[in-house]
Order: structure tokens, then C-alpha cells, then sequence
């Protein structure tokens, strides 16, 4: 698998040379001694000066340095290794709990200057780059070992290619596993879900799947879920492990399907920085940040799987009925979401060959 650096010099010299539109750093095109027949660099500041970063995410902030939900501290964490790992010359600063910008208006942020990184689910800007939603497509990715597969396949060069042509460096890769709580029974197959019952789900076809399974569909953030399960405007919900804990929605359901075992709902939730900011930082800052970037992805592998764990049991200590998918389970819901992968496929400009690299990786 290319560096990050290799792939940003491939992403910068196709946009040089064939005049893509995509949002890549000012002055991009400077030669540098790279591989192949002269690639270009992504564009670095000629001297290194101090340099002030805004990060910003949508989950509550850390409690201490191990405490709360996994995706907040991979931002700490990035933010206090960049300080020390440039000197205090680069610093970074965390804006948790969505105070600079709104969940799902993170990327336009990003693009008009007013944030310059982010831990973001790359599928909350599908709007603006429909290939993003291979990120969250239902079924597609069933387990932790599938979504590092994808990071090392085909499939996640060709997504980190087209972020970076979007003006997004991937510096992390962050997968979060999706869990559904219910206010009655649990869901494991289409077959559970009752006929009007309204859910909740990230994910413009994983809402699909679910609505040609019988749900009604309110789209809402994470954030509002609680207060839309206590006054009865949902009865189920979609969403990530670590957003099931940190807005304790223990709290609203009667059961919960964890994903310890399948779960027809991955996210990529990258740490990610735009191509503007990182061509602010002189080489050798780029080059400590990518470095730190590098550092903190088995943390993210792990931290991930682990918070499936974690959660579930403040499910089960709370007293909620927990259940997790069978294969037989996962299986009956591939009928419905194969049917999302053949709409992508035919809508999104590129979206059959992303949907093949994709399928490589189950194929094995």
C-alpha cells in the first residue's frame, strides 16, 4: 500500500496535469525529486513557522486522557503528538461536541477556510461527493477485520485517492461498527421490524434498506436521538457504538443489537486535515504530522473494537435486553442491501468500479 505522501504526489500531478476541479492545495505543481518520471508535491510552505489548527468533531469531549468516547481522544491524542512531535511549532485545537460547526456541515466548513481538520464520517458530505456513500453502504462491510481489510485493499486507495482529489489528506483511518436500539423488541432480520415502526439511521441508502424492510425513516443527528426516543418520535435507532454510549441512549431502549459479532452498518470516520492546511506546513512539518497521523492507526483499530465491547456491557448493566447477528441474521438482510449497492452503482458516475473494489475484499 502506497505512504500517504506517495499518494499524495500522484493525486497532485494528475490534478496538475489534467486540470481536475477538485479542491487541491494553493500553489500545488512545485517539482520535487519524487518517484516515478518527476512527480509533483503537495505544496509545502518554503520555511517552518508556527502554525495554529482547528480540529473539529461532533462528540462530547473526552473525560481525561482514556475516558469517553474513542473518536474524541484519537483528536486529543493528534492534537497533543503534533504539538510535541513539531516542537510547539504546529498547534492544534480540539472543538468537540460540534461547537464550531454542525455534524453534518463539517466538510463545507473545511472547504471554505473556518476549520482546518476533523475526525468526520466522510458519508455526511455524499451530497457534495456522491462516491463517499461506498463509506457507509448497508451490508458492505460486516466487521472490524473487513473494514481494515478495506483500508489495505483497493478499495480504501481508490476512496483516500478521491478524498485527496476533494481536498481531504487522510491522515487516519477510523472505522466505527453501527449497534440498533429499539424501545420494544429487538431487531436482528427485516422480518423484526414492525410495520410503521419510525427508526433513525445514518446513511441515505442504509435508510433505503430499511424503509423497503417496513420502517418510516426521521433523519436527525446522533446528538438528537435521546430527545426524539423520550417524547416518541422514534422508536428505533441506527447509530454508532461510541454515539449509543456517549449520548446515553441506554437510558430510551428496551434492546439493543450489538455488533460484537455482524452488523450491516460500518462507518468511515476518518481523521482527516484539507489539503489547504497541509500545504500551510513547511515539509518537515507535513512529514510530522503524517508521522503522528501513522502512529495513531492501531490505536483506532483497537479502540474501535473495543468500544463494541464496552458499550454492550453499559447496555447489559443497565439493564437492557442486548442480542447480537447470527450469520444467518446478517444474511437475510443482504437480499434488501444488495439493492442499495445496485443503486449506487447505477446513480454515482464511477460507483460500479468503487462497488467492485469493494466486494474484493469479501470475496477475500
Amino acid at each position: 500500500m502506497k505512504s500517504i505522501r506517495s499518494r499524495l504526489l500522484t493525486v497532485v500531478a494528475l490534478t496538475t496535469s489534467v486540470g481536475l476541479t477538485a479542491c487541491a492545495a494553493p500553489g500545488s505543481g512545485t517539482k520535487a525529486g519524487g518517484e516515478d518520471d518527476g512527480d509533483t508535491t503537495v505544496a509545502a510552505a518554503a520555511e517552518c513557522s508556527d502554525v495554529e489548527l482547528r480540529l473539529s468533531h461532533q462528540w462530547p469531549e473526552p473525560t481525561g486522557d482514556e475516558g469517553g468516547d474513542f473518536r474524541a481522544l484519537i483528536a486529543k491524542k493528534f492534537a497533543d503528538e503534533v504539538s510535541t512531535a513539531t516542537d510547539g511549532q504546529v498547534s492544534v485545537t480540539v472543538y468537540p461536541n460540534s461547537t464550531l460547526a454542525k455534524a453534518t456541515e463539517q466538510y463545507d466548513a473545511m472547504m471554505s477556510g473556518s476549520i482546518d481538520a476533523s475526525v468526520f464520517p466522510l458519508d455526511y458530505a455524499s451530497g457534495k461527493v456522491p462516491e463517499w456513500s461506498i463509506t457507509l453502504m448497508p451490508a458492505l462491510v460486516r466487521d472490524h477485520d473487513e473494514a481494515k481489510a478495506w483500508d489495505e485493499g483497493e478499495i480504501g486507495a481508490a476512496v483516500r485517492d478521491n478524498m485527496e482529489k476533494n481536498g481531504l489528506v487522510a491522515l487516519t483511518n477510523v472505522w466505527n461498527a453501527g449497534a440498533i436500539g429499539v424501545k420494544g423488541d429487538p431487531i436482528l432480520r427485516p422480518d423484526d421490524i414492525s410495520g410503521g415502526e419510525t427508526m433513525r439511521a445514518a446513511g441515505t441508502y442504509v435508510e433505503h434498506m430499511l424503509e423497503a424492510a417496513g420502517a418510516g425513516i426521521t433523519s436527525l443527528p446522533s446528538s438528537e436521538i435521546y430527545t426524539a426516543m423520550q417524547t416518541g418520535v422514534l422508536d428505533a435507532a441506527v447509530t454508532s457504538t461510541g454515539s449509543f454510549a456517549s449520548y446515553n441512549l441506554q437510558e430510551q431502549v428496551k434492546s439493543y443489537t450489538s455488533p460484537t459479532t455482524h452488523t450491516f452498518w460500518f462507518m468511515y470516520e476518518p481523521l482527516v486535515m484539507t489539503t489547504s492546511s497541509f500545504g500551510k506546513l513547511c515539509t518537515e512539518q507535513q512529514d510530522a504530522v503524517l508521522k503522528v497521523g501513522e502512529d495513531l492507526q492501531d490505536y483506532a483499530y483497537t479502540a474501535s473494537r473495543e468500544d463494541d465491547s464496552r458499550v454492550e456491557k453499559i447496555f447489559q448493566d443497565a439493564g437492557v435486553e442486548v442480542v447480537t447477528m447470527s450469520d444467518e441474521d446478517f444474511d437475510a438482510w443482504l437480499p434488501l442491501a444488495q439493492e442499495q449497492w445496485d443503486s449506487f452503482a447505477e446513480s454515482v458516475d464511477g460507483g460500479q468500479e468503487l462497488l467492485d473494489l469493494a466486494k474484493k475484499v469479501r470475496e477475500g
